[in-house]
């Protein structure tokens, strides 16, 4: 009879045991989409899926590259994901001017890599000396976003030296008297390689343009109805940038070069390196309150500066587009070494 009942209190235990091990292994599966093809400026969300970061955190995340083809965001706004990687606050911005509800709960660079870039021993020294260059090579958005802002904040420049930019560096490399825009994790790099010389470089968030970039963002009704899921996809996130940073990244970027073949080696470690150099994740108020850290004071200094620019309609409702409650709270600091 002992033997028996034993026996019973094994298989029950065998049973919960297994309920348990089910339990655990039941997680909310969420998609995010980022916003161009992987790269090294993406390294922290594949960083939580490769060392399983998100599923201690209870996720499963799929991660949808972006690129010339996808329509992550669209897919957002139809319920197809749950996330998405905005490119900066004027995405936001112009959510609100047009009614579209979406917010944004974390800001995972403090400074968006935005960078105009001049031949070295030309003059140019400082940002203000770019507007003596009869040509800057920008695309439309580079135009109608911080150029106008460049106008409104410094004299002297002026809408002759707009050419467009066809995302090669051909032209910039042929005129020593002009400067091309580019993101100082990637274009640097192809014209050093190229053009054989170390560009100048002026990152646009030095001189003022301050806006918060690699923004997370969902849509109002997804968190509403799924705030948990929310921070805790906030939150992993955080850990697998400071794990990238500043741990051992290779199976991130393994992941990356999986979903992006033409990426190289050398090309992610000159966008890390350059990320730390010039603080793009992690400086400013993260230095106290941690990756991911945003602000309404910081939210709403950029939208002054950008209705004085013309960029953005004046008396919109900001406070509409982000939501701070997951952030600024030191989640991960310890990690940083």
């Amino acid at each position: 009879m002992r033997s028996f009942k034993n026996g019973i209190a094994g298989a029950l235990a065998g049973i919960a045991a297994f309920v348990a091990a089910g339990q655990a292994l039941a997680l909310d599966e969420v998609s995010f989409g980022t916003n161009w093809l992987a790269q090294a400026e993406h390294g922290g969300f594949y960083q939580a899926v490769a060392d399983g970061t998100y599923e201690k955190y209870g996720l499963k995340v799929k991660i949808l590259q972006g690129g010339p083809q996808a329509a992550n965001r669209a897919l957002l706004l139809a319920g197809k994901a749950n996330f998405y990687m905005a490119g900066n606050l004027l995405e936001p911005f112009s959510s609100v001017e047009q009614g579209v509800p979406l917010v944004e709960v974390a800001a995972i660079f403090q400074k968006e890599p935005q960078v105009l870039i001049a031949h070295p021993d030309t003059g140019i020294e400082k940002f203000d000396d770019l507007a003596k260059l009869p040509t800057i090579f920008m695309g439309k958005d580079g135009f109608s976003s911080f150029f106008q802002w460049m106008k409104s904040a410094y004299p002297g420049f002026k809408d002759e030296q707009y050419k467009p930019y066809t995302f090669n560096p051909a032209p910039f490399l042929a005129d020593k008297n002009s400067a091309q825009q580019g993101y100082i994790t990637s274009e640097p790099f192809e014209i050093e390689r190229q053009g054989g010389f170390k560009p100048k470089l002026f990152l646009l968030a030095d001189s003022g343009f301050d806006t918060y970039s690699t923004l997370i963002e969902t849509t109002q009704d997804y968190l509403a109805t799924n705030p948990d899921v929310v921070k805790r996809f906030v939150e992993a996130s955080i850990v697998g940038w400071y794990n990238y940073l500043y741990g051992d990244n290779k199976a991130a970027n393994d992941l990356i070069k999986a979903d992006n073949p033409e990426m190289t080696d050398d090309q992610i470690a000159f966008s890390i390196k350059t990320m730390k150099e010039y603080g793009i994740v992690d400086s400013g108020d993260t230095l106290e309150k941690g990756i991911g850290c945003m602000t309404g004071d910081h939210i709403k200094s950029f939208y002054d500066k950008m209705v004085k620019a013309g960029v953005v309609k004046a008396d919109l409702d900001i406070s509409k587009s982000y939501d701070t409650q997951f952030v600024c709270k030191g989640v991960g600091k310890d990690l940083k070494k």
